[in-house]
């Protein structure tokens, strides 16, 4: 096992930034926030880097129950499968969430939206999130669990005055799900159960 507990360093390297960029001039923290984030606009103009930096970056620091629960998911995906491996979800839903956001948008997004800021840990913590259903007992545990995470992120998606944000918090919790099942099919696969 890790000594390094890989996830609270993230969270807390996030949340002292977000301390940090507090403090700075509003227009030196709405530059950073600009070059970091993941809206159409950059995107389109190939500033792919973003898929990274946004992840790096929140608006303001995180309410203490998320940044709680984030260690908590983060620490228990690196318990149950190691450190690469909660990483590598973790970016795979935020950069994928945010690609299928970004080509919803592309085309059809007003100038508000192509220039929003879109930054924060939400879309890997959702991917993370999905992916340890497979920690969960076989079953009708692991089932309702799957489809009650989905169910609770689907339901601002249908709501009128969602956000974009919404539908990349479902794609990000998705790709999780999709993670843990393809894990359910490997055989002989050993990690730590949530009993």
């Amino acid at each position: 096992m890790n000594p390094i507990p890989w996830g609270a360093v993230y969270a807390g390297g996030v949340q002292l930034g977000a301390y940090a960029l507090e403090r700075s001039g509003p227009a030196e923290r709405e530059r950073l926030l600009r070059d970091c984030s993941t809206n159409v606009d950059n995107l389109a103009a190939g500033r792919w880097e973003t898929l990274l930096s946004s992840a790096l970056v929140v608006e303001e620091p995180m309410p203490l129950p998320y940044a709680l629960l984030l260690v908590a998911v983060l620490g228990y995906a690196e318990y149950a499968y190691g450190a690469w491996w909660a990483a590598a979800v973790f970016l795979f839903g935020h950069a994928t969430a945010t690609l299928i956001v970004y080509g919803a948008l592309r085309r059809t997004a007003d100038p508000g939206t192509r220039r929003a800021l879109d930054v924060g840990t939400s879309y890997g913590f959702n991917a993370v999130l999905g992916a340890l259903t497979s920690a969960l007992p076989r079953g009708p545990v692991r089932t309702a669990a799957r489809v009650g995470l989905l169910a609770l992120a689907a339901a601002p998606v249908v709501r009128r005055g969602r956000t974009f944000t919404d539908v990349g918090h479902l794609a990000a919790l998705g790709m999780g799900v999709g993670v843990s099942l393809a894990l359910d099919c490997l055989s002989g696969m050993k990690h730590p159960k949530i009993t």
